[in-house]
């Protein structure tokens, strides 16, 4: 079956067919760290976090170079680490580590190489002065600019013309440009900034130019995918696209683009002023990572996507279950194999949704179709193979979108020492006899101390309950 991805710079849906499937190449914009991620932040890293599943399963983890960078020079960096008297590795290595961690915790893998800004200035310098050699940027007052009538295509990636790109960036319209539109390459560093040495004079790299020299140096040109946030279609990866081509008399740059939609808190753009920005730092302490995982793959990537208390509380809901079934399988059957492997054919649906373009909407609904798939044989209970089957299955769709990792039993009981779990087990146990016996008092009695005891009951099909600590 092939993969199919919606190529931003062709506007359709495209089949993918990788340069070289022996050393398949995606660059994504990673964060800038100077700040505590927000929830919009994470969307790109857990999108294309299942696309480089996706590549690692079709081609091979060997085969699938996975770059996304670090910005760790930056006018609110610079700021930053003016205002708090520091070097600015101070707050870019607390930063950057912190995002690392809370990225983790919403299962986003390690990519492949993950380049610093600040690691590759004399390759941006060198880039720049090809630029410059070949009559695409001009040095002036201090400053290196790109001169964007010299490239014919700029504007083809957002579909825009020059004069829309100048309205739309709000451009400053510098004495020392040629143009509106040019954008800086380098710029002198203020004081107490930092700065580097240039043919230019002493400065510091412009934003865009950075991700195209850790592109070059990293992973080289072309690229098969390059990804971002919508937001960076213009201008950062425009201007991304003019230089590196430029720079390397305009050969191909990325051979497919791809843009995650914007996402809203309850329907309103996410915003200092207006007090709805939620910190990825701070949600994972509220919600397990898994669940924000869900939430945020729950939208098709190139959709809006609006976070609200509800999706959360029904994004938990759809992991409970499926963490159920698994659960309910384990008691049942505790000696099952431990195989998370389905049987050829089996997940050909399942395939079909993930490689059409991430149809994460069309692979949650196979996803419980399998969960039913295995409930279904944990009630007739006869046949332990099958029941294994039914879970491999379930646990192989699962895994390669960055689910069902945990252990079922942590999932809804995390937190409860070995005293605690036993008494509740007994109360559970005492509830359904007391269910059983329609002595429904006793059963409300009983449910009123477990509530006491701060657990969720969560009663199942068949008669069955499992439970969970509240958070």
């Amino acid at each position: 079956m092939t993969l199919k991805l919606h190529n931003t710079l062709t506007r359709r849906k495209e089949a993918f067919k990788p340069a070289d499937p022996e050393r398949v190449t995606m660059y994504v914009c990673g964060p800038t760290v100077y700040n505590y991620a927000h929830i919009g932040n994470a969307r790109p890293a857990v999108v294309f976090d299942m696309l480089f599943r996706v590549l690692r399963h079709q081609y091979g983890e060997s085969h699938v170079l996975y770059a996304r960078n670090v910005t760790d020079v930056d006018d609110k960096i610079n700021q930053a680490a003016i205002d708090q008297g520091v070097d600015i590795s101070v707050v870019t290595d607390k930063f950057a580590r912190i995002y690392r961690e809370d990225m983790a915790a919403l299962g986003v893998l390690a990519p492949t190489m993950e380049p610093h800004a600040t690691a590759h200035i004399g390759d941006m310098i060198d880039q720049i002065g090809r630029l410059v050699d070949e009559g695409h940027a001009y040095p002036a007052e201090g400053h290196v600019l790109f001169d964007t009538t010299s490239f014919a295509d700029y504007g083809k990636l957002s579909g825009r013309t020059l004069d829309d790109m100048i309205a739309g960036a709000r451009v400053e319209v510098a004495p020392y440009k040629r143009n509106a539109a040019d954008f800086v390459l380098w710029k002198p560093s203020k004081p107490g900034e930092p700065v580097w040495d240039s043919p230019w004079g002493p400065g510091r790299p412009g934003w865009h130019i950075e991700c195209s020299a850790m592109i070059e140096t990293n992973l080289g040109l072309p690229i098969d995918i390059h990804g971002g946030g919508h937001d960076l279609i213009f201008p950062h990866h425009e201007n991304e696209v003019a230089q590196g081509r430029c720079a390397t008399h305009g050969g191909e740059y990325a051979r497919y683009w791809m843009h995650n939609g914007f996402l809203t808190m309850d329907a309103e753009k996410m915003s200092k002023s207006l007090g709805n920005v939620k910190l990825v730092h701070d949600l994972v302490k509220e919600a397990p990572g898994e669940a924000i995982r869900w939430a945020l793959l729950s939208a098709h990537y190139r959709a809006p996507l609006d976070w609200t208390g509800e999706l959360i509380e029904q994004s938990r809901k759809a992991l409970d279950k499926l963490y159920g079934v698994l659960q309910d399988a384990d008691r049942a059957f505790p000696d099952l194999p431990e195989s998370r492997h389905a049987r050829p054919g089996v997940l050909s649906d399942f395939y079909a949704a993930v490689q059409d373009d991430l149809n994460t909407p069309q692979a949650y609904a196979v996803l419980f179709n399998l969960a039913g798939d295995l409930r279904a044989e944990l009630m007739r209970g006869t046949d332990p193979q099958a029941v294994a089957d039914r879970r491999g299955s379930l646990l192989e769709a699962a895994h390669l979108l960055g689910f069902l990792g945990g252990d079922p039993k942590a999932w809804f009981q995390g937190g409860a020492d070995e005293g605690l779990s036993a008494k509740v087990e007994g109360l559970l146990t005492a509830r359904a006899s007391a269910r059983a016996a329609k002595d429904w008092p006793e059963a409300d009695r009983i449910r009123a101390e477990l509530t006491a005891l701060n657990v969720e009951v969560l009663d199942g099909p068949g008669g069955t309950a499992t439970w969970r600590m509240k958070d």
